[in-house]
């Protein structure tokens, strides 16, 4: 199912959620068709304002492995975790506009 919080394609899901502090877009690969295990994961954090630098985690709360302020460069970070090209990477509606 998709959703203004929801995507999936090409083997992968997102979820976009907030928290009291944070904005999170999570990936999980669902199958073997793109990324090359099943249940591989990726995480991009920003800030609730939505001004701060963009955090690449392993799992949606997991510790950070790099910083970014683009969104691309997020994003081919999180794809290179899940072994995808960034273009296979479904984006929630409400993420969107991450890391802007």
């Amino acid at each position: 199912m998709t959703d203004e919080r929801t995507a999936a394609a090409n083997g992968i899901a997102a979820r976009y959620d907030e928290t009291d502090s944070e904005r999170r877009l999570a990936f999980e690969a669902i199958d073997d068709t793109a990324a090359p295990r099943s249940g591989a994961t990726a995480a991009i954090a920003q800030n609730r304002e939505g001004y701060a630098m963009l955090k690449v985690r392993p799992t949606v709360d997991g510790d950070e492995l790099e910083r970014y302020y683009g969104f691309d460069m997020a994003l081919d970070h999180a794809a290179e975790l899940l072994g995808v090209a960034p273009r296979d990477l479904p984006i929630p509606a409400a993420a969107e506009d991450m890391g802007m």
